[in-house]
């Protein structure tokens, strides 16, 4: 009796350690699982569930992949155990990072890592520095790993993108838990970055903004046919009175430029509204209209006639 709760015991304290066949996700039968693909978590069969269950393993569940023939390892979590027996399914970043092809012999072993508090990450693409705000997008990306390694490449999508970023640096160890923990977060400059070229992109775009230049100049010359090109005329012979707020202003060189139709106004200002129409002076009828109001200052009248007096 001693003798099996010892053994009973032994078994319990044991560390899981399994060898299976690894597969990308796209084999995995059915449709594709692009859950996966956005995580660091991998698909295993039922049977590691089973044994599992019968060991001292504690949560959340991390694993140590290793590859035999290259020894190269990382850390990932379990999403499911839904893999054919013998078969485990990674995503396509971990699969490159562990140098493995399909149906390579992988080992399994589970882990016990400390809670990260800080992590340093590299993209490589110059298309990371696109994003607004990229500490956002990668701690809403990161919700789909359990825990990283460094020296992995990861992968993570936004807008339709994919963005590969090393992990340079964690602490407190090489491979840390990110689940439910307080992680700061640094970038450093991507793969390829100078600093002296973007500076002069910034410089060049600068100048040309600041340039003073005529907004017609600006818009190309029409060519072929124009419609409503020609003079106007009236009816009537007559010339036209009217004149247009543009010609009724004095040009100067602080005046503001003509409106010309079809191009648009540089010096707009927002909050403000500007009317473009003809002008024209006031009739005198508008201008006596226009005087203020005064109570009781018309004439007077009465109702009964003056009688003579003979």
């Amino acid at each position: 009796m001693f003798q099996f709760g010892f053994n009973m015991f032994h078994e319990i304290t044991r560390p899981f350690s399994m060898t299976y066949r690894c597969y990308s996700v796209s084999m995995l039968p059915g449709n594709e699982r692009q859950d996966v693909e956005r995580g660091g978590k991998i698909i295993m069969p039922p049977s590691a569930l089973e044994q599992l269950t019968r060991l001292n393993i504690e949560y959340p569940m991390i694993f140590k992949l290793t590859n035999k023939k290259t020894k190269r390892i990382t850390h990932c979590g379990v999403l499911e155990f839904v893999a054919d027996e013998g078969k485990v399914y990674l995503p396509h970043w971990m699969m490159a990072n562990l140098v493995l092809e399909e149906g390579t012999l992988l080992q399994i072993e589970s882990v016990s890592l400390p809670v990260a508090t800080f992590s340093k990450f590299q993209p490589l693409s110059e298309d990371f520095l696109d994003i607004t705000n990229p500490k956002a997008v990668l701690e809403n990306c990161l919700r789909n790993f359990s825990c990283l390694t460094t020296g992995d490449v990861i992968a993570i999508k936004y807008n339709s993108k994919v963005y590969e970023l090393c992990v340079l640096e964690t602490k407190p160890g090489n491979a840390v838990i990110i689940i439910e923990c307080d992680m700061n977060v640094e970038f450093a400059p991507p793969v390829g970055y100078k600093e002296e070229d973007h500076i002069s992109r910034r410089g060049s775009n600068s100048d040309v903004t600041g340039m003073e230049e005529d907004p017609a100049t600006m818009m190309p010359e029409p060519s072929g046919f124009i419609a409503f090109r020609g003079e106007g005329n009236r009816l009537d012979g007559k010339k036209k009175k009217l004149i247009s707020e543009s010609d009724s202003e004095p040009q100067t060189s602080n005046s503001r430029q003509p409106y010309v139709r079809g191009i648009p106004d540089y010096d707009y200002k927002i909050g403000t509204l500007r009317f473009i129409r003809n002008s024209r002076p006031a009739s005198a009828k508008e201008e006596i209209q226009s005087e203020p109001f005064e109570a009781f200052k018309g004439e007077g009248f009465t109702l009964r006639t003056a009688k003579s007096k003979n």
